[in-house]
């Protein structure tokens, strides 16, 4: 008969794995008849030649038992819909030996299957229950105090455990880069909120070892060691020798990784806590001592399959699953002891049962919890704003002396200078932002020396140091990792994407991982960023589709990011002060999209007219997120007319490289068709704001919608959507918007993206329809 709490139906028997491993544990303790020794002291070895001692080894055997019943419950209370969750950690508890052989401070980014480790982890602090903590994770309860019901995740801010979602790999540049960020934060003086020895720990498993993603990470971390940089990151591969479905070739992962440079590798035996303990204590040290990238390969196995639902029966000989569950490390962890005199048979029994009604109990009690039940409570934490402190903090000029100092005197500070063109302002309010924020730091491909590609960061390095100015490898997953991992610490990095058609191949680390932090962890733990990404169309004699990406939905579809897009310099600056202040009041990840082709731009309507330079914006000036700029017809010099009764005869709705042709055509269909013409430069393409574009339609006669991303899915969709759910969908419209193509090279790219013809064109067939 079954142990488990719940009966089992009878259509279930022989399929559940869960139940046999169940009852193979009782069996094999019952039916002991090994030798057993007199009980150790507890702090004398476990059994002869162990680096454990007695005392650990019944803590960690206890952490193990919670971790095997918190799997056993989540089986059983499934099919009652009070779970809701069932990859398990049983076959992995032997990682309850690295949480015991780290401190609560040592930064985690875990594996799903880490039960294990949790619960040892959770023996670091007093007053902490890992199975009630676990229960209500695993009930999607509101009162989860790692995500507050939104995922069950791994995850305690006290214990410094970063929850993670089902991550395949997807964590271990971030794991990387806090580790590089420990030690470069500790060079700048800045004041970590750990000890300046702490190691990043990271657990993964075998398959995904081999993901693109964990590649990544492994070869920056080499990189990274060989130039002699600290990067004191714990690696730890559990091998169970299965993803899901498909088998890891048996030796795979000791070839694969005992022999990697700069890669130091230690394996351990994750079934065994009487023989596995020192050599995972070993790589522990080794990390902490020689800050060097380090791998450990836990062998681990995986029993009652991948999940709930995977019946490894239909797939997997009986031979096979036997074979695998006769290696179960609770069966090796009851004959320890057993054989060491520490426990009775009874004892083992009696700890074993009574474990199972402590998780079961949790569970019970986690159900009658409250759970997220209204919209405004689950989005509650995916993108906190305050806009006041926001803007407090963004026209806070507080530190004018270090300014002073920056600029090299009143004479030269940028809003004493003349006009100047983008770029150079850009290049101004990153100077502004490091003598603002100390703990600032920009990195990049070809960022430091060079000054960039379009030398946007140019003399940064030279004004700030090589800590906070760097150039890192070309890896634009890397970046974002690192990123997250200076985040992570305390400090406010500003990584650079050099073009926007790069970031799509490290798209996941800011929509799986930077910006989802808050949404799971309930707004305890946050990225505070800025990624600057040089994007869209319009520069002529360059480039072709990787340097003229005009792709914006990808950024567009990413929950909680926001998005900025400047079209002058002026906005640029103060743009750019506003996302600096949301990353430290707010904790926001947030993009700023500067449009190349508009970097150097001096003229607006003729050659030498000067019209697109503009004067640097004084200290305190800053843009209200959502609200941008708007050019009404008295200031385009067309003919006004067709106003009469107050309103515009037509408005323009764009961003970028769509302001300035939109205001020169303002100017040809003022004349041609005698409307007043407004042109509204959004400027925050993510989230719009769709209460202040209606304002702007409202009391319009026409509307064009000039869109230099792509037709499906662009900007303009979301500018009609707005105006339309807002009560102005009877305006005449028309959209002026870029092909569903891939940008050629040469004098074809502008046939695939708006011109200022096509919205001369579009005013023409408004002016015909009526």
């Amino acid at each position: 008969m079954s142990s488990l709490s719940t009966p089992i139906p009878a259509r279930m028997r022989g399929l559940n794995r869960a139940e046999i491993c169940d009852v193979n544990f009782t069996e094999f303790v019952q039916s002991w008849d090994g030798r057993t020794c007199e009980p150790p002291d507890a702090d004398a070895p476990v059994l002869e030649g162990s680096a454990l001692d007695a005392r650990g080894f019944l803590e960690l055997f206890e952490s193990q038992l919670v971790s095997r019943h918190l799997d056993l419950m989540a089986r059983v209370l499934r099919v009652q819909n009070k779970v809701f969750y069932t990859i398990g950690s049983s076959g992995h508890e032997g990682n309850a030996m690295v949480a015991r052989a780290t401190r609560h401070t040592d930064p985690a980014f875990l594996h799903y299957r880490s039960g294990g480790f949790m619960a040892e982890r959770f023996r670091k602090l007093p007053g902490m229950d890992p199975a009630m903590d676990s229960a209500l994770s695993f009930a999607a309860s509101k009162d989860d105090p790692a995500s507050g019901g939104r995922h069950k995740v791994w995850g305690s801010k006290p214990l410094w455990v970063l929850p993670q979602t089902s991550t395949i790999a997807s964590h271990l540049p971030k794991a990387l880069g806090t580790a590089i960020a420990i030690e470069a934060g500790r060079r700048l003086g800045h004041q970590l909120p750990i000890p300046d020895d702490s190691i990043t720990i990271c657990s993964f498993g075998d398959a995904s070892s081999n993901h693109a993603t964990a590649q990544t990470a492994f070869n920056a971390a080499a990189w990274t060691a060989y130039q002699k940089l600290p990067a004191p990151v714990l690696f730890v591969c559990e091998d169970n020798g299965i993803g899901i479905s498909v088998k890891t070739p048996s030796g795979w992962i000791a070839r694969n990784f005992s022999r990697r440079a700069d890669l130091d590798y230690f394996a351990a035996d994750g079934l065994d806590l009487a023989n596995g303990y020192a050599d995972v204590q070993r790589a522990v040290d080794h990390c902490r001592t020689t800050r060097r990238p380090t791998f450990l390969h836990l062998r681990t196995t995986r029993i009652m399959g991948h999940a709930g639902t995977d019946f490894e029966i239909e797939w997997r000989s009986l031979e096979e699953l036997c074979a695998v569950e006769a290696t179960d490390p609770l069966l090796r962890s009851a004959a320890i002891a057993l054989e060491s005199g520490l426990m009775s048979r009874d004892e083992v029994l009696e700890l074993y049962e009574r474990t199972r009604k402590r998780c079961f109990a949790a569970a019970e009690a986690a159900d009658r919890r409250p759970k997220l039940e209204a919209l405004a409570d689950v989005i509650a934490p995916l993108a906190p704003y305050s806009p006041d402190k926001v803007m407090a903090e963004a026209e806070r000029a507080d530190y004018q002396e270090r300014r002073l100092e920056v600029f090299g005197g009143e004479a030269k500070l940028p809003e004493n200078l003349p006009p100047r063109h983008m770029a150079i302002q850009i290049n101004q309010a990153l100077h502004e932002t490091f003598a603002k924020y100390p703990e600032a730091l920009l990195f990049g491909e070809d960022v430091a020396q060079k000054g960039g590609v379009y030398t946007v960061t140019k003399g940064l390095q030279k004004a700030f140091g090589p800590r906070r100015v760097f150039n890192t490898l070309l890896d634009e997953t890397m970046i974002l990792g690192m990123a997250q991992g200076f985040a992570n610490v305390g400090m406010l990095p500003i990584p650079e994407i050099q073009y926007l058609a790069y970031f799509h191949n490290a798209c996941d680390q800011i929509r799986g991982e930077a910006a989802s932090l808050q949404f799971f962890s309930n707004n305890q733990y946050a990225n505070p960023m800025v990624v600057r990404i040089a994007g869209l169309g319009y520069q002529r004699g360059f480039g072709g589709h990787f340097h003229n990406d005009n792709s914006i939905t990808a950024l567009r579809d990413i929950p909680g990011l926001v998005v900025g897009c400047p079209s002058r310099g002026d906005d640029a600056v103060t743009m750019l002060r506003t996302l600096t202040a949301l990353a430290k009041v707010d904790g926001r990840v947030s993009v700023f999209l500067e449009p190349i082709a508009l970097y150097m731009t001096k003229d607006l309507h003729e050659s030498g007219d000067g019209g697109w330079l503009t004067d640097y914006p004084a200290p305190g000036e800053a843009m209200v997120i959502g609200e941008g700029r708007v050019y009404p017809p008295e200031s385009l010099g067309g003919a006004g007319a067709d106003v009469g009764d107050g309103r515009d005869g037509l408005v323009i709705f764009t961003y970028g490289n769509g302001v300035p042709m939109s205001l020169r055509a303002a100017r040809s269909i003022g004349k041609t068709h005698g409307w007043g013409v407004r042109v509204v430069d959004i400027c925050w393409l993510v989230p719009l704001n769709d209460d202040w574009i209606v304002d702007q339609a409202r009391g319009a006669r026409r509307i064009i919608i000039v869109d230099e991303g792509r037709q499906s899915a662009g900007v303009g969709e979301g500018i009609i959507t707005a105006i339309a759910e807002g009560g102005l969908g009877d305006i005449p419209f028309e959209r002026v918007v870029g092909t569903d193509t891939y940008t050629p090279l040469a004098g074809a790219a502008f046939l695939v993206i708006p011109r200022e013809e096509d919205i001369v064109e579009a005013a023409g067939r408004l002016a015909g329809a009526h």
